[in-house]
């Protein structure tokens, strides 16, 4: 099993429900222009230069000034999504029994006697219909003029469900999903409109740790447009991310902030000074104080630019399963090697170590293989093996380096479309 650290998404209610099919849209050229800002979201006292790579910090005594005007530039594409589903109504009814005499105290307080020896009059329950119920809520944030939204897969993954996009002004639209990544936890959903306010992205790759940080969202899923702020705590953790439906999964290269992200955050934007995205808030420690977590903002952008392309999210796989050599594995097992990836079955015998006519199936790859590198990276620490995979394009062909049964080779793995 990975290691990682147990959180809990910031999800408000609801069920984790099954797929929803993904619509294919239209390369438009108002939806190209997500990527190129008509007023890029720099603050007055920085200058283009500072702000061009993310790594943005305010001169002296400027930082409150710095980030009102984030705030204010970045709040009208930030976005409150709720979530409402048909739920049944049920009511409570009583039944007599015929074999039950009659009994003037139990009949006296409606069958809710206990102390009448005579009271066997048990409520039944039934279905009286249905109504139309909210039952979560997220954040997400705007990205391209004519209504494309970023926001968390957990929070429009509700099987059944519609989806509420409300702007910070009130006004409201209904949300299609578009898309859901199978890799992270991002969607692709899409509102109607022309000429919307919408984020820029920064390039995550150049964050330092102690850039400020400035989350957004709809807090407690009541709260909209919420703003905390703090720093970047921490550059390319590995989580297991999990809800309380006992779904999880595996979080690579995410980003630790000490902004408050609270319940109903998820799908929101992490923001530099400069007012542009460089993550997406998806997770908190359970248990903790000021520990919350993000994608990074090149995920999201590579996620968005594949849907944009393709109308769907295409992501690079290799098919294996695996955990990540540890020094107790090493000690236990007796291996050779103190770094890499082991491939491995999952927790029930439907879950193969190696996935049937995956790439590394086709390369030879099996059960108890160790894989060590991928093009001359040593697979160790933060660089796991689906952080590297993810990196890279579907068609790319990695060179490996392993130990298979005691010898160390190499062999080439082609990428392939990771299914859906």
């Amino acid at each position: 099993m990975k290691k990682g650290i147990d959180i809990l998404w910031s999800v408000l209610g609801g069920v984790v429900g099954g797929a929803v099919m993904i619509m294919l849209i239209q390369n438009s050229p108002q939806t190209a222009k997500f990527f190129q800002s008509d007023q890029p979201l720099i603050p007055e006292t920085l200058t283009q230069d500072e702000a061009a790579d993310g790594s943005i910090f305010a001169p002296d005594g400027d930082s409150e000034c710095s980030i009102v005007k984030a705030v204010e530039r970045a709040n009208p594409a930030v976005v409150s999504i709720v979530v409402t589903r048909d739920v049944p109504i049920i009511e409570r009814y009583y039944q007599d029994s015929p074999e039950v005499p009659f009994d003037p105290l139990n009949d006296f307080f409606g069958g809710n006697n206990f102390f009448s020896p005579f009271n066997l009059r048990v409520p039944q329950y039934r279905q009286n219909g249905t109504q139309k119920q909210e039952i979560g809520g997220g954040s997400g944030f705007i990205v391209s003029a004519d209504g494309l939204i970023v926001t968390n897969k957990h929070v429009v993954d509700q099987e059944g469900a519609e989806y509420t996009v409300f702007r910070n002004d009130g006004t409201k639209f209904d949300a299609q999903v578009l898309a859901k990544d199978t890799v992270n936890d991002l969607a692709i959903i899409k509102i109607e409109g022309n000429d919307l306010p919408f984020l820029e992205f920064a390039d995550s790759d150049n964050l330092k740790v102690g850039q400020t940080a400035i989350a957004i969202g709809n807090a407690l899923a009541e709260f909209r447009n919420t703003v905390s702020v703090g720093v970047i705590s921490g550059l390319a953790r590995s989580i297991t991310a999990g809800d309380n439906m006992g779904q999880s999964e595996q979080l690579d290269e995410v980003i630790q902030t000490d902004a408050a992200i609270n319940p109903g955050n998820s799908g929101g934007p992490l923001l530099s000074l400069g007012g542009q995205v460089i993550g997406v808030n998806v997770a908190v420690a359970l248990g903790s104080e000021n520990i919350g977590f993000a994608l990074p903002a090149n995920v999201a952008k590579e996620t968005l630019e594949s849907v944009v392309r393709t109308g769907k999210i295409e992501r690079a796989y290799i098919g294996v399963r695996y955990t990540m050599i540890t020094p107790a594995l090493v000690e236990k097992n007796k291996l050779s090697v103190n770094y890499g990836a082991l491939v491995v079955r999952g927790a029930s015998a439907e879950e193969l170590a190696v996935v049937p006519g995956s790439p590394a199936d086709k390369a030879g790859l099996v059960e108890g293989d160790i894989l060590l590198e991928i093009d001359g990276v040593k697979i160790e620490g933060s660089k796991t093996l689906s952080s590297l995979v993810q990196k890279r394009k579907v068609g790319e062909t990695l060179n490996l380096k392993l130990l298979s049964k005691g010898q160390e080779k190499t062999t080439n793995v082609t990428l392939e479309t990771a299914p859906e």
